[in-house]
């Protein structure tokens, strides 16, 4: 551990805001993962660059993290430094508008529109994440995504500054932004939706929430969707068609509700979940000449 960084930060954030060696499966929907060298809550957007300006200085590897639905920690864990925004969740409607910080999770956003009668974000209110990752990957869901309803983006940039990003600036496309792309931390989002029915808006969130529990092996730890979407295919569809549903790797197995997810059935380790994702698609390469990318970020080595 360098002391000359861990001193500087205590100077930026309180103790309990500071941890060494945090084992990192209570932190991704995995619940796999090993320890992060430094593990960073910070409770402001200063806070964020003043971490962030420090890992530069001091040569600090970074990663950020909302609520680790859509990652897969290696084994070994990270040497350098997880900041985790889930105290950033701050969520504030006005008028037509939400404006929401970055870790505030979907589902609390969705619920606040819903209570303010205003629809077009109910396709998030299942989805496992937070605002900030969302716009990271321009998540979606039921015919919906991020780009509909997104107004403008505050991000800081790698050199520390902040800066307020319109939708058209986002860039934002299919499991992509320019978040993303440029190194850029999503700090908050302002959504503009619609006016609606708050019961016609809620019927449609029961409605969504219902298809998620049928469908999805929410029972097990997986990280969703474990890959992206091919051209003209379904991910689900094709590992069905290769004959691997309920094809598993050591505690690793291809959910037998929905083919399209990867699942920690017992007490799997990451390097088993990788190998299986690896597999599997091979596999559906072999017999459709389809390659299916993971949708799942990794963190360490594999």
């Amino acid at each position: 551990m360098d002391q000359t960084f861990l001193s500087r930060l205590k100077e930026e954030l309180r103790e309990d805001q500071i941890r060494q060696r945090e084992p990192m499966k209570g932190y991704v929907t995995f619940r796999v993962g090993g320890e992060a060298d430094y593990f960073l809550l910070p409770e402001t957007e200063e806070e964020v660059g003043e971490i962030l300006s420090l890992c530069r200085e001091f040569e600090i590897p970074y990663y950020i993290v909302g609520n680790g639905s859509n990652l897969l920690v290696s084994d070994q864990g990270y040497r350098g430094a997880v900041v985790y925004l889930r105290k950033l969740q701050q969520i504030r409607v006005e008028g037509n508008r939400i404006h929401a910080q970055a870790g505030a999770l979907l589902s609390k956003v969705a619920a606040a529109a819903w209570e303010s009668g205003l629809a077009g974000f109910e396709f998030a209110e299942g989805i496992p994440g937070t605002i900030g990752g969302a716009c990271v990957m321009n998540a979606g869901a039921y015919g919906g995504e991020l780009k509909d309803v997104l107004e403008s983006t505050v991000v800081l940039t790698p050199e520390g500054e902040i800066r307020r990003l319109s939708r058209e600036e986002m860039e934002l496309g299919y499991r992509t932004s320019v978040v993303s792309k440029k190194g850029y931390v999503a700090l908050g989002v302002t959504l503009k939706l619609q006016e609606g029915n708050q019961e016609e808006i809620g019927e449609r969130m029961a409605d969504f929430k219902q298809r998620r529990v049928t469908k999805q092996p929410l029972e097990y730890p997986s990280a969703g969707s474990t890959f992206k979407r091919p051209e003209g295919y379904f991910a689900g569809k094709l590992i069905q068609d290769t004959g691997l549903r309920g094809f598993s790797y050591g505690g690793a197995q291809v959910s037998e509700k929905h083919c399209g997810f990867v699942i920690n059935r017992k007490d799997a380790t990451a390097a088993e979940v990788y190998s299986l994702i690896c597999q599997v698609s091979d596999r559906v390469y072999e017999k459709f000449g389809v390659r299916l990318e993971p949708e799942v970020k990794r963190l360490g080595e594999f």
